[in-house]
């Protein structure tokens, strides 16, 4: 199994031999988070109170998913996951630099950047591995429970 430990190091490769113009300029956090069906990974500047809002310098935090410990997951799905994190933090999306888009998905920024850092070859990979293979990995390890619907409650106030 991976650990967050290898993680770490992942994201230390990546930012060395990919993003070495990138400065870091707070500290980021790579972890894994909880298993999930649709989401690889997610990036965040943590906030504990009002004023971290202000504070540029807060943590970032680069989440991914739980599944992705586990070793049936090919490497380069992960290392994909990681570099489009790292794209938005190099275009100033949950980090302290300054950001460079309207929005962090416009007109295919991160793909773009990806390609231009060299994982262009991961992200085909990714992609074909996510169309042919997640669907059945997804109903293996994460079966559908069925949901109970809960009946509205209706509050009715006289006036």
């Amino acid at each position: 199994m991976r650990d967050d430990k290898w993680l770490f190091q992942k994201l230390d490769e990546i930012w060395d031999n990919h993003f070495p113009d990138i400065s870091q300029n707070n500290d980021v956090v790579i972890k894994f988070g909880r298993k999930a069906r649709q989401r690889l990974g997610s990036i965040k500047q943590e906030t504990k109170t009002h004023s971290d809002l202000l504070n540029k310098n807060r943590k970032t935090i680069i989440t991914i998913n739980g599944l992705f410990k586990d070793l049936e997951i090919p490497e380069y799905v992960v290392t994909a996951t990681i570099a489009h994190e790292m794209c938005h933090y190099a275009h100033g999306f949950s980090s302290p630099l300054e950001q460079k888009f309207e929005s962090p998905h416009l007109g295919g920024v991160v793909t773009k950047e990806m390609k231009l850092r060299g994982f262009e070859k991961e992200l085909k990979l990714q992609k074909k591995w996510l169309k042919d293979i997640w669907p059945d990995y997804i109903k293996e390890k994460m079966p559908a429970t069925r949901t109970r619907r809960r009946r509205r409650r209706v509050i009715i106030k006289w006036i």
